[in-house]
């Protein structure tokens, strides 16, 4: 069966074939495409809205790891690759890819080891029913959060947004490739 509606491909198969421009780019269950991209486009393609993607620089903080973007520091978890891997990538830019739902605007995250925290400024709260797309601009990078309905945010308002680092996924940024998922 194909189709270009990727709501119907994961909602019907048991195994997807993901294509571009005629070439496989990943051949697997519809929630590892979503969990596990294999480069950017199976995880700018998978996924609505679409997975955001940073440029960062890859820097080593004492026995760890974190991904620059702009004044800001995203803790790469322990786990998440392996020493060597990172190493490789030191003082390098890489692209940093985080789905909408796995960045928070309530306060209960700040605090949370696993999360990271960034000033964003809201250029547009559209609310959805059950849940709030906030589109926001931090630096020069264009974000979407997905929120609960619950959120006080709106248009213009500058705020604190926390980003889920164990739901980060990591990609080369010349090859496109993933580092890590």
């Amino acid at each position: 069966y194909v189709t270009h509606d990727q709501t119907e491909a994961m909602t019907m198969g048991d195994r997807i074939v993901v294509m571009k421009d005629g070439f496989i780019q990943q051949v697997d269950t519809p929630q590892n495409l979503y969990d596990k991209p294999c480069n950017i486009f199976v995880a700018g393609f998978i996924g609505s809205p679409q997975m955001n993607f940073l440029d960062v620089t890859i820097q080593k903080k004492g026995g760890g790891y974190a991904a620059m973007f702009g004044d800001h520091e995203i803790k790469i978890p322990a786990g998440k690759a392996d020493a060597g891997t990172l190493d490789a990538y030191v003082g390098r830019t890489a692209t940093l890819g985080i789905r909408p739902e796995n960045l928070h605007d309530e306060e209960a995250y700040f605090g949370l080891d696993t999360a990271s925290v960034i000033d964003a400024d809201v250029d547009l709260a559209e609310l959805m029913g059950s849940e709030i797309f906030l589109y926001l601009t931090s630096g020069e990078t264009k974000l979407v959060a997905k929120v609960p309905p619950r959120s006080g945010a709106k248009d213009g308002d500058r705020i604190k947004i926390a980003i889920d680092c164990t739901k980060i996924h990591l990609f080369d940024k010349e090859t496109q490739q993933v580092i890590f998922n």
